[in-house]
């Protein structure tokens, strides 16, 4: 018995991970797709502020440990509910980091120096780009009226668009008063 795509040892995998939802097989597809896609951006996001957190240096030293430390447990916390809305509706998660890796559009960076300033700007950034992918992954829910998961998004990007504002008051010198 083989135990590639299509297999039969793949047919029963599938079947043991089953669970019941009204939302149809389409819907179960699309929306656990997207929940993996968001995960991966999740954790790389995740790591990128604790490395950063990790490695932060200079005059506001203190006050910026603690703001990506306070940004990296808001961010884990989101992993395991993304996680368990995928199961929640049938479809299956992440499984690795090689998984993660090949998933995520939110950039690592693994230079041996970033400027304080230049490693909150980055994370600014990447905060604004995970709010537009969890507003493309609340699209899918809407268009299958997957309102548990769309609340969820809902809460999770207030989330980070205040992240993303305080980022940004953050760095703001950086552009000037018009910025």
């Amino acid at each position: 018995m083989t135990s590639g795509p299509g297999s039969a040892a793949e047919f029963h995998a599938r079947e043991r991970l089953e669970t019941p939802t009204d939302l149809g097989s389409e819907a179960t597809r699309d929306i656990s797709a997207a929940l993996r896609g968001l995960l991966a951006d999740v954790f790389a996001l995740y790591l990128k502020t604790k490395n950063f957190h990790w490695h932060m240096s200079g005059l506001h030293f203190r006050d910026h440990h603690i703001l990506l430390d306070e940004h990296g447990e808001q961010i884990f916390a989101m992993t395991d509910p993304i996680a368990e809305r995928a199961r929640k509706i049938g479809g299956t998660t992440l499984r690795s980091i090689g998984d993660i890796a090949r998933k995520q559009r939110i950039a690592d960076n693994d230079a041996p120096y970033v400027e304080p300033q230049g490693t909150l700007a980055e994370l600014r950034d990447d905060n604004q780009r995970l709010v537009s992918i969890m507003r493309e992954v609340h699209g899918v829910c809407e268009a299958y009226s997957d309102v548990a998961t769309a609340s969820l998004l809902e809460v999770w990007i207030d989330e980070a668009e205040r992240r993303t504002w305080f980022l940004y008051e953050l760095t703001r010198h950086e552009r000037g008063a018009n910025g």
